[in-house]
């Protein structure tokens, strides 16, 4: 830490108001004073991991005395984020944002028109080299849809299309339908399926358990002759609300009609099978794949004062499904990166590394936007020090998971012990929330996503509720805190974070 970071001490000091103590405030100026003749870690990466059993942390005495001098940096972060100058920032902008474009689906003018507004308020708050990069995307268009219990009583049934699927005829599918909770029941009933609309009543156990259904169902139903399917919501809790989804189709097997269906729906339609009601279900959807079109990621930075050519990425994608407004999927986690930035901007801290905040393009679709991204980037790999991402909520902050190396989850576990102030200090492995990032942490780059507490996520996920009243003022604070404060730290360590 050098100059640099004093200074951005000293403009920490008078900007932050609730640094208000006395104490705290000859802390801070001391720490200020004193920084110079405090001896910064430089042993070598290759040294530290020799020095790191496998099994638990035994960091050198230097490196975790480096990351305790950080804690006068961090709390000024959290407290000019959760109580000072940048208080319900993260949320106002975010608001502002949702409310003027509403849903962002890939493809989209929507998005391409948010895209260009990120572009602007971006530059308007001092972030560096903002710009844009390419990304050939999907173009799925829902248009109308409809379905109704024709038999034994008629009743409208909310659905939604699934990502990808194709529409019925023009004038519908009017069938007979049967109803399984797994895909080992639909394949007991054999040639029974064929001509019918396939009913998965499937229970939730986990989304990374139970999505199969939704992305696989069209496929094991069409194999059996099934014309359409209904796939009951990848979610624990539900008020008669269907979640949308990307679903997949499978080169030579037809391709058939797929929508969700809310819990209750898909309860009540297995109970009047299981009764022995014969139900007739019409179906129609206008839903059609387009060509490719272009999107673009939007980069903003922090250009590192020592090492500007290494980057320590956070990140979270700014297209959405095109129902609700996106706020929590995932315009939380991209506005906390962003804004994670701007707050460093405004606190004048400038790391040795670049930050870079990237908002990704066509995660929905498939992580479209990142695997360019990592495409256009792959023979520069070695660039890139640590990668973050939030893409599970922005509800209360907890921590952060990793997937990394053992020497650098240790460096983690140490930064984190200075999120106390947030209660944020839990760390768990494998990461889980950070999808776009993969691409980096398969290749063995370090990363971390945010740990929240987010039991309610899925109540809202892809759904119409999926709206600006899911997310609290002060969780974005603290979720904005930790992000700035965790990549702050981690780009400005006197080493990179080990492989």
């Amino acid at each position: 830490m050098g100059s640099n970071v004093i200074l951005s001490l000293i403009i920490i000091y008078f900007s932050v108001a609730n640094i208000e103590a006395a104490g705290k405030k000859n802390a801070f100026v001391g720490f200020a004073n004193k920084l110079d003749s405090k001896k910064t870690f430089n042993r070598s990466t290759s040294s530290l991991s020799n020095s790191i059993s496998r099994d638990e942390c035994n960091l050198p005495d230097e490196l975790t005395e480096e990351i305790s001098r950080y804690k006068p940096i961090v709390e000024g972060i959290i407290n000019a984020s959760v109580n000072g100058i940048f208080k319900k920032r993260t949320w106002r902008t975010l608001a502002r944002f949702v409310d003027k474009f509403g849903s962002r689906i890939a493809g989209s003018d929507n998005l391409e028109n948010s895209i260009d507004y990120m572009v602007d308020l971006l530059k308007k708050n001092q972030l560096e080299n903002v710009h844009t990069e390419p990304a050939l995307v999907p173009k799925w268009v829902r248009g109308r849809e409809s379905c109704w219990l024709v038999s034994p009583r008629l009743e409208k049934l909310s659905i939604l299309g699934l990502g990808s699927s194709i529409g019925t005829p023009a004038k519908g599918i009017t069938a007979h339908a049967v109803v399984v909770e797994s895909f080992e029941e639909l394949k007991k009933l054999g040639k029974v399926v064929e001509g019918k609309i396939v009913v998965f009543n499937e229970p939730f156990i986990s989304y990374e358990k139970t999505v199969k259904y939704r992305g696989y169902g069209a496929i094991e139903a069409a194999k059996l002759g099934a014309v359409a399917t209904l796939i009951r919501s990848v979610t624990p809790f539900s008020i008669d609300s269907p979640h949308t989804g990307w679903q997949h189709y499978q080169e030579n097997v037809t391709q058939i009609p797929t929508a969700a269906i809310s819990i209750e729906i898909a309860e009540t339609l297995q109970r009047m099978y299981q009764a022995g009601d014969d139900i007739l279900i019409y179906l129609y959807m206008e839903a059609r794949n387009l060509p490719p079109v272009m999107s673009r990621n939007t980069i903003g930075d922090i250009t590192g004062h020592q090492h500007p050519e290494k980057v320590v990425v956070v990140s979270g994608h700014l297209d959405s499904w095109d129902v609700g407004q996106g706020a929590m999927d995932d315009g939380g986690g991209a506005f906390i990166s962003w804004n994670a930035l701007a707050l460093l901007k405004v606190l004048g801290l400038r790391p040795r590394r670049t930050l870079r905040s990237i908002l990704w393009t066509a995660e929905e679709e498939g992580l479209v936007g990142a695997a360019a991204y990592f495409h256009d980037h792959r023979n520069n790999t070695a660039a890139f020090d640590f990668v973050m991402e939030s893409d599970e909520g922005t509800f209360q902050p907890l921590g952060l998971s990793f997937s990394g190396s053992s020497e650098a989850g240790c460096i983690l576990k140490e930064i984190l012990k200075l999120m106390h102030p947030l209660n944020a200090t839990q760390f768990a492995s494998p990461m889980d929330g950070g999808p776009d990032i993969e691409f980096f942490t398969n290749v063995g780059i370090p990363g971390a996503a945010l740990l929240n507490a987010n039991e309610r996520y899925f109540w809202y996920h892809h759904s119409n509720g999926d709206r600006m009243t899911v997310e609290d003022p002060t969780n974005l604070d603290m979720c904005t805190a930790l992000w700035a404060a965790s990549a702050f730290v981690v780009a400005d360590l006197s080493i990179d974070m080990p492989r």
